[in-house]
């Protein structure tokens, strides 16, 4: 549904001068899809059949900038029919102000969970806008690019899947994307998890083995995991216990072996979250979700927090959104190949990335994003 100018409630919209800061925003769209998986899914705390996407479109100066994020569909009312009253009109270039003004809105709502990915979308579609605006990649409003090339590493291998499907999926991200590190869920049946981690080590061959508990385990069955996981290689431990338990993180941080990563940022929301977590030394590695934690905005300040650190930064899920920002981002070490969010963003998107030896690149031949939303495409998963 748009919500324009011309709709009832709203003000005269002012003709559009050439400026960007005063080319005024003429419209916004939101809308909810909830796309099957094409399995069952599950990880060590979770289980699900389907995911939802919210796409966001806003228009300013003839140009639409493009946003989204995977949440609730009922973001899409709360964008409809809160946050976009606080945009409309307003000059589009006015990025920090804009952001803001609807962090402000949603001050008696709550920052946190869904009002941050409402906000993500459409701080990434302001990005997305201007650039559209100006005729140029993103990548080139953020300061230009670090690296040419990000690398990205598969990730799926879900708790639900029996070992044969479990096999074949990580072998797929080595030897045909190229990817030098794939990634598994544990923490469902920790019991499990020595035998399927040694299915993923044989699949895999020399690449790199990381596990997700998604906050499944306690701090001393998560210590307990590490020791066995290390026997196979496992290089990276994400969420061994809840990531709101900084304390419990900081302990498994310290007993782990030195030989692997702790890391953890999917559920920070804000700069803040991402300052505690680094203030508590819960982490090797922070990850930082562009859909989740304040769209470009928040996610280049999570890089800076993490530059100040000298602590790596890992992009989570999303690829086709993060790889304009993973371009640009100081100690960026990889983007999550998530293996849901390559479906959808290859179904829906016109211009998602294909991964070339295990890496991606952000399209400089396209303003923007460098994304179109297959609208029709998407049609049968409206919520």
């Amino acid at each position: 549904m748009m919500t324009s100018a011309s709709d009832p409630a709203s003000r005269d919209a002012p003709s559009p001068p050439d400026a960007l800061d005063t080319t005024p925003i003429a419209a916004l769209r939101a809308d909810a899809y909830k796309i099957p998986t094409d399995a069952p899914e599950a990880d060590g705390t979770f289980e699900w059949n389907a995911t939802t996407l919210v796409v966001v479109e806003i228009e300013a100066g003839g140009c639409a900038g493009l946003g989204y994020t995977y949440t609730d569909g009922s973001a899409a009312a709360l964008i409809r029919e809160t946050l976009a009253p606080e945009l409309l009109h307003e000059p589009a270039g006015r990025i920090n102000a804009l952001t803001q003004r609807l962090w402000r809105r949603v001050r008696n709502i709550g920052r946190s969970g869904l009002c941050a990915t409402a906000i993500s979308a459409l701080d990434f579609a302001l990005w997305d806008v201007n650039a559209r605006l100006l005729g140029v990649p993103l990548v080139q409003l953020l300061g230009g690019t670090l690296r040419d090339r990000v690398q990205i590493y598969g990730s799926g291998g879900f708790t639900s899947y029996d070992d044969e499907r479990l096999r074949d999926q990580l072998a797929h991200r080595v030897d045909v994307d190229g990817c030098r590190a794939v990634k598994m869920k544990v923490g469902a049946q920790p019991e499990r998890d020595p035998q399927r981690v040694r299915t993923a080590r044989r699949a895999i061959g020399d690449a790199a083995l990381f596990v997700d508990a998604n906050g499944a385990l306690t701090v001393n069955g998560a210590l307990q995991c590490a020791q066995q996981f290390a026997e196979h290689g496992v290089a990276w431990f994400e969420e061994p216990v809840s990531s709101d338990d900084l304390y419990g993180m900081r302990l498994v941080r310290e007993a782990a072996p030195v030989s692997m990563d702790i890391a953890a940022g999917e559920y920070a929301y804000t700069a803040d979250d991402f300052r505690r977590m680094l203030e508590a030394q819960a982490v090797d590695v922070v990850q930082a979700d562009a859909t989740r934690c304040g769209g470009v905005t928040g996610f280049m300040q999570a890089a800076q927090l993490c530059d100040a650190w000298h602590v790596p930064l890992s992009a989570h899920c999303a690829p086709a959104l993060h790889r304009h920002l993973a371009a640009a981002a100081p100690r960026l070490r990889h983007i999550e190949w998530f293996h849901d969010h390559v479906r959808i963003e290859s179904m829906l998107f016109d211009g998602a990335p294909q991964p070339a030896q295990g890496t991606i690149a952000p399209d400089l031949s396209r303003p923007g994003c460098g994304l179109e939303f297959k609208r029709a495409d998407a049609r049968p998963y409206a919520v």
